[in-house]
Parts: structure tokens; C-alpha cells; sequence
């Protein structure tokens, strides 16, 4: 087994990094990829930076020329559902490209022919996480995460994400992660800690929050780590 672990930016790896200690590098497609042995496992780790097609691309190589097996995405995200504060931890357990829009052929928002608009992350990851926040003590929200680039501090473009795709959170990576991860056969995971809340004031709570946030979704995605194959 060989565990990718992922992030758009650099503040959402540092964390994991300084946990796993050593580690070699490897350049390659224009992005450093960090190896590493952690908890028994052999670790790919890499920032994509931020968007659809950078991560997309990173994704790929993981699998493609470090032989990942699962796929494990830590980081921030803007949260809609009202029951989604700032620190709070949600894992997707579908997610969808909302800024995907052919409605003039008459398909709904978010599809692709010969796609999907949602894709499922893996049950047994998802299960695993659940277990994980029982034994830390820690509350995990469940729900569909929305991908687009774009970064969204208007309410009104979040109600509309919410009511269009039944989103609870929304980012930059995690359904073209999901779409590379479902091609390949490969099971993942994306989990996100809420770093802007859904009143609006994205622009405001992002940098504020976001060494913290992406520190508390590293600590579990590691966690995950430890028992993995147990």
C-alpha cells in the first residue's frame, strides 16, 4: 500500500510534513512530491497549488508514477450549511463541479456527457474516518463538497451552490481529484476543515483561519494514516 496525501497549498501539507520528519524529493511536472515512510506505510505528499487543473495533474502523477493506491486529500474549505462553523471538520462523501454549466444542451449544471455530477468517495475511507473521529473525540460532518474555480465569497453564489447541488461546503480541488481517483480505479478520501463560514465574510475568515484549519484536517488525514490496513 502506498498512501498519496494532498493538498492545493503549501500551509495545507507543512503540517503533515513536520510531523513525518524525513522525507526525499522528487520534481517532476513542474511540482515537488514528498517521500516519506509513515506508520508502516510508504507516503507520496505533494501541493498541487490552488484549481481543478493543477490538482488534476498532481493526482495523476501520484498514481501514475509513484504508484499510489488510495488517495487522501487534507485541507480547507468555505462552508454553506449554517451548521458548519469555522475549525468544524466535514468529509465529502459525493462531490460535484458547480461552475460546470452545458445547461444549453439540456443537461443539468455540473455534468459532463459520459460522466457524472456527482462522484462517491470510498465507503471503506469514509468508515475508517468515522471511527477515527469516535476515538479523538472530534465531530465529522458528513456531505457534498463543490469544486469549481472560482473562489466564492458572495452569498448569493453560495445559496445558489446549496440549493442547486445540495452542497454543504465548497473548494478549488476536490472533484477533479475525485474524477482522476474514479478513472484510475483508485479509492480516496478529501476531507475539509471549514476556514470561511457561509455569512459571507469569505474574504475575511480564509487567511485568517487557514494555518489553523488546515492544521486540524492534517492531524486527522495522519491519523487516518496510522491505521490503514489495520
Amino acid at each position: 500500500m502506498k498512501i498519496a496525501i494532498m493538498g492545493a497549498m503549501r500551509e495545507e501539507i507543512d503540517p503533515i510534513l513536520a510531523t513525518v520528519g524525513e522525507y526525499s524529493t522528487t520534481e517532476y511536472a513542474g511540482n515537488i512530491f514528498y517521500e516519506c515512510s509513515y506508520a508502516g506505510h510508504e507516503c507520496v505528499i505533494a501541493y498541487s497549488k490552488i484549481g481543478k487543473v493543477f490538482s488534476a495533474i498532481t493526482a495523476s502523477v501520484m498514481i501514475e508514477r509513484f504508484g499510489a493506491t488510495h488517495l487522501l486529500f487534507s485541507g480547507v474549505a468555505g462552508g454553506i450549511s449554517k451548521e458548519l462553523k469555522i475549525g468544524d471538520l466535514i468529509m465529502a462523501s459525493e462531490l460535484c463541479q458547480h461552475d460546470v454549466d452545458i445547461v444549453a444542451f439540456g443537461h443539468p449544471y455540473g455534468f459532463i456527457p459520459e460522466g457524472s455530477v456527482m462522484i462517491e468517495t470510498d465507503g471503506n475511507l469514509r468508515s475508517l474516518a468515522s471511527e477515527v473521529a469516535v476515538d479523538m473525540g472530534i465531530e465529522l460532518y458528513e456531505g457534498i463538497i463543490a469544486t469549481g474555480d472560482q473562489f466564492v465569497a458572495s452569498s448569493e453564489r453560495k445559496e445558489w451552490i446549496a440549493k442547486t447541488f445540495n452542497a454543504d461546503a465548497l473548494e478549488m480541488e476536490g472533484a477533479s481529484v475525485a474524477c482522476v481517483c474514479h478513472n484510475f480505479g483508485i479509492p480516496f478520501f478529501v476531507l475539509r476543515a471549514i476556514s470561511d463560514s457561509a455569512d459571507g465574510s469569505a474574504d475575511i475568515d480564509f487567511d485568517t483561519f487557514l494555518q489553523s484549519s488546515a492544521q486540524v484536517s492534517a492531524t486527522f488525514i495522519l491519523e487516518m494514516v496510522k491505521r490503514l490496513g489495520d
